[in-house]
């Protein structure tokens, strides 16, 4: 958003236009820009306006209720981190003593927002200028919380009084093209946690892609998943990772507390040296595809520890067990998701076609690791007819490309 909207969507007309929009509909969103402009509203402001209803639209999935209140870029709600984890974020502070905390690249300031909503004082900073202003807005409500138009790595940290700072680099191009080199990030990795000489309470998001090789090993690195997806990695250094360094993965199930709402968590490390060496073996009766962030944190071999099982190839993240592995301790998240295992056979298409052909299958669910075919390719050369529905897995088993045939788990 250049300025001369910002400017516009923030005096009192244009504030209480965004406010009375109705919720955002596609579908009518042309017919409310029509309305606006024949409501002789400013053309700029209209369009201001509905692009933000669109953002905090989107944004409730990240944000909940908090989104009707806040403004966006779109490159900003891209990168903005969830509640839910920007909760936990707030707690290791909290946790480690921190009373005020630098947020060096703030964004549009959900992290900010989390860390002044736990009673945390917040110095923010952002290099754009309207985005600094917008998470100036965003924040307006925490008297706790300053925000700056600044390099945040220009700070005189020792200063300002902080004691715990938190940078989330930006890793897109302004094209919105992915950035995977750390030291291409914005600012470079390598420049954000040399300040933990300077304050050793230090946390950075990155992206969940990061290769293992190069990450510091003084920091515990975790990588987070919220209902199956991963979201984020992040590095913890000095006071912030209590239990020291190493790798975690923490597993996130929302609403899904006995009454249907909260969050369920699980947590799963190792430090340096403790990697089990798996079991592999045959598949038995079960089939359990780890979660997300435990394969990126690469902790499948302590998966499969925990479920009671053993893998099917010593390079696939899936793990099988001979009788239903134990369900998750009350109030914690499932490491993963389990299947029951119908049948098991090569991978021969001739004979797939024929067996699914037989059993009337027209609905399928494929899934896939450690083999090049393509859920789309399959289905397209299995010329599927029928009412019944079957879920594949195609992966390899003691080296060799098989088919699984399973169903879901019930829970």
């Amino acid at each position: 958003m250049d300025a001369p909207a910002l400017t516009k969507l923030l005096s009192p007309e244009g504030w209480a236009l965004l406010n009375s929009l109705p919720p955002y509909d596609e579908k009518q969103a042309m017919a409310l820009a029509t309305r606006l402009r024949a409501d002789g509203v400013d053309p700029e402001l209209a369009a201001a306006a509905l692009t933000q209803s669109r953002l905090r639209a989107k944004a409730r999935a990240k944000l909940g209720d908090f989104a009707d209140g806040m403004l966006f870029t779109p490159a900003g709600l891209e990168q903005a981190t969830r509640l839910t984890v920007a909760a936990l974020h707030a707690r290791r502070y909290l946790a480690a003593g921190a009373t005020k905390v630098a947020d060096l690249t703030c964004g549009v300031g959900a992290d900010s927002l989390a860390f002044a909503g736990v009673g945390l004082h917040v110095l923010a900073t952002d290099v754009d200028e309207a985005t600094a202003a917008i998470a100036t807005v965003n924040l307006r409500h925490f008297p706790e919380a300053e925000v700056r138009h600044a390099d945040g790595l220009g700070l005189d940290l020792a200063a300002e009084g902080v004691d715990g700072v938190y940078a989330d680099p930006a890793r897109r191009t302004r094209g919105g093209k992915r950035i995977f080199d750390p030291a291409a990030y914005a600012p470079p990795l390598d420049a954000v946690w040399a300040l933990r000489e300077q304050v050793p309470a230090l946390g950075i998001k990155i992206g969940p892609g990061v290769p293992h090789h190069g990450l510091p090993r003084d920091a515990e690195t975790q990588w987070v998943s919220v209902d199956g997806d991963v979201v984020e990695a992040g590095l913890w250094f000095g006071p912030l990772a209590p239990d020291g360094p190493g790798r975690s993965a923490l597993v996130l199930a929302t609403g899904r507390g006995d009454d249907g709402s909260g969050t369920l968590s699980r947590t799963l490390r190792t430090a340096e040296g403790d990697e089990p060496v798996p079991d592999v073996g045959a598949v038995g009766g079960y089939l359990y595809e780890p979660d997300g962030a435990v394969v990126r944190a690469g902790l499948v071999a302590h998966a499969a520890q925990e479920l009671g099982g053993r893998l099917v190839d010593r390079t696939i993240a899936y793990v099988t067990t001979d009788r239903p592995a134990e369900p998750p301790a009350p109030g914690t998240a499932p490491l993963a998701t389990g299947y029951r295992v119908l049948d098991v056979m090569g991978f021969n298409l001739k004979r797939l076609k024929a067996y699914l052909r037989e059993r009337g299958v027209g609905r399928l669910t494929v899934k896939k690791r450690g083999t090049a075919v393509t859920p789309e390719q399959l289905r397209a050369q299995l010329s599927l007819k029928g009412d019944a529905e079957a879920t594949l897995v195609l992966t390899r088993v003691a080296g060799a490309q098989h088919v699984l045939v399973v169903e879901p788990l019930s829970g």
